[in-house]
């Protein structure tokens, strides 16, 4: 199964802030461990939605909205793909990825994510 564990964007984030050296080393390990348990598929973090745009398709007109967008925490900050044999184990990955957010940044430090699950193409198969 594959899910992708999204880290929503924060304010430092989306003011194009880098994140704190520490926590990028940190989550650096994290990455190596995962890769060597063979579970990490793709990481990346988004640049702020001010260098992005939005595309709308509405009563079949395409206009295109150039960022930068409100709501910080509705926008993706960055993401894992990850293989794991189980939603159980693909939330204990990102609650891996949030522990170490509290350990470097401290307790005040506060963060949000979401876990989907991606589609297989065997759900696409034939019936």
């Amino acid at each position: 199964m594959r899910f992708m564990l999204i880290a929503k964007a924060t304010k430092d984030s989306e003011a194009g802030l880098p994140p704190d050296p520490k926590l990028m080393v940190a989550i650096e390990k994290l990455s190596e461990d995962m890769t060597k348990a063979g579970v990490l598929v793709d990481v990346g973090g988004l640049l702020p939605s001010s260098r992005g745009a939005r595309i709308k398709l509405s009563g079949g007109k395409v206009t295109v909205t150039d960022g930068p967008f409100a709501e910080a925490r509705e926008l993706v900050g960055g993401y894992a793909i990850v293989q794991t044999k189980s939603k159980a184990e693909a939330i204990e990955l990102s609650k891996r990825f949030w522990k170490i957010h509290a350990d470097v940044m401290g307790p005040s430090y506060e963060g949000e994510g979401e876990i989907r699950q991606l589609f297989d193409p065997a759900d696409f198969a034939a019936s």
